[in-house]
């Protein structure tokens, strides 16, 4: 009798990733970190926008690792180039400036890291981004929330609760997690549910607001004034 077949089956694919920025030291540099990474596959690079969106178009990565200053079309246009395809974004630059985030986030990215990243947040980054997570700099969280606190309050209007009406109250507390940065795994931590709890919410946060992704969801939370003062935890009907 023939011994059984223990053979173990191939394992899950490496996240493919285009590396975008104007700075050949760089992209060589990122090319090593990422390249000796597991299960994560260099796939091509683009040395400006315009070269980032055929390349991107054309190769169909997973996560394009793009710079926000590049000649001819900056990353920012060439993110907005790619909205709507496979490929989902990952912004990596020196700059945090308000702008430069907003400008990102509105064109269709994912997330949005700074070069100063280690490389160990650089390869959890690029993993969450291809697994759908939006992903934002702690030091871009800061200066978000800095703005938005610091800012003169709005003369009253009208009431609009807009799309964020239709959210339970548990549904508003994940989304504000999301849109600080927490994955899946820390929110269901901070608010003592399953992760697979956590990502029923998303998903039932993304079919409500009609977005595409996190990333859409977080710039929707800021968009509709979510992301004020904290209100209590949740405790009554419609919080689980």
């Amino acid at each position: 009798m023939s011994a059984p077949d223990t053979a173990v089956g191939p394992g899950p694919a490496p996240v493919r990733v285009l590396i975008a920025d104007d700075d050949p030291l760089l992209r060589a540099g990122l090319a090593v970190v990422l390249g000796t990474a597991d299960r994560i596959e260099v796939v091509g690079q683009a040395e400006d926008g315009l070269r980032a969106v055929e390349l991107a178009r054309a190769l169909r990565p997973d996560v394009v690792l793009m710079d926000v200053r590049m000649p001819g079309c900056d990353g920012v246009e060439a993110t907005r180039r790619l909205a709507g395809s496979p490929s989902r974004v990952l912004v990596l630059t020196t700059f945090h400036h308000d702008a430069y985030v907003w400008g990102a986030l509105r064109a269709g990215a994912a997330g949005f890291l700074l070069k100063r990243a280690s490389p160990e947040r650089l390869i959890d980054a690029v993993h969450a981004v291809a697994a759908g997570e939006a992903v934002l700099d702690p030091a871009v969280t800061r200066d978000l929330l800095g703005h938005l606190l610091a800012a003169p309050a709005p003369e009253p209007a009208p009431v609009d609760p807009g799309p964020l009406a239709a959210l339970t109250v548990r549904e508003r507390e994940v989304l504000r997690l999301a849109a600080e940065g927490h994955p899946n795994e820390e929110i269901a931590a901070l608010l003592h549910l399953a992760e697979s709890t956590v990502k029923t919410h998303v998903k039932r946060i993304l079919g409500k607001l009609g977005a595409r992704d996190r990333s859409q969801a977080v710039a929707a939370a800021y968009r509709h004034g979510l992301m004020g003062p904290r209100p209590g935890r949740p405790t009554g009907p419609g919080t689980s």
